[in-house]
């Protein structure tokens, strides 16, 4: 019987894809869970075989997931479905393991596509990230400033564009304040922003903020 594990912060999307998944393939044991905790718990119990991973989880985000369960559980592979868009994601999160990415907006049939593909030892992108990836590989970048931000760095610029303070920032994810200004000042100097504004504005433009 094949394990999966759907791991998503709305219920109606998670028992969409519990339904998709167990209708498309007969004998599989879906599983659900809302957040970074129940999923470790998971993980920590009986390992399923695939992981369906959000991004944008409440607290410790689905990125944090994705590396954590790639050092601590090498064997179960992850495929990213998440509403960002996938060239703002996707090469981030094959960087840090995962063997896919899909967005929410792709029809019942890609999805079981994708798992299918990646529960047999593949990977699934789409054909213009695989067009992508080819130019990457070829010499041409394609990289956009924020390509080089850490998973941390990443994390605080999605909050500061939501207009959170770095006192708001630092309780949501467990970090002091010093902490996170040290992580605003990086995000300056890597994207050569300097105000908040300018951070939002540009988190906005790359589909940064949810």
């Amino acid at each position: 019987m094949t394990r999966i594990l759907v791991v998503d912060d709305h219920a109606i999307m998670r028992r969409g894809l519990r339904e998709v998944l167990s209708e498309g393939l007969p004998g599989a044991q879906v599983t659900e869970v809302g957040n970074f905790e129940e999923a470790l718990a998971s993980l920590d119990g009986t390992p399923p075989a695939l992981m369906l991973l959000d991004i944008n989880l409440p607290g410790r985000s689905g990125l944090e997931l994705l590396e954590t369960a790639r050092s601590r559980f090498p064997k179960v592979l992850v495929l990213v479905i998440s509403a960002y868009p996938e060239q703002e994601f996707a090469v981030r999160c094959l960087r840090l393991g995962a063997s896919g990415y899909l967005t929410k907006s792709s029809a019942p049939d890609e999805l079981l596509t994708a798992v299918t593909r990646v529960l047999n030892g593949g990977h699934y992108v789409s054909a213009s990230l695989a067009e992508r990836l080819a130019t990457v590989v070829g010499g041409v970048d394609t990289t956009v400033p924020h390509d080089s931000l850490s998973r941390r760095e990443m994390e605080v610029l999605g909050l500061l564009a939501r207009g959170k303070s770095l006192k708001e920032i630092s309780h949501e994810l467990h970090l002091s304040e010093k902490t996170v200004a040290t992580y605003r000042a990086r995000l300056g100097e890597k994207l050569g922003l300097s105000t908040n504004v300018e951070l939002t504005r540009y988190a906005m433009r790359h589909g940064l903020a949810d």
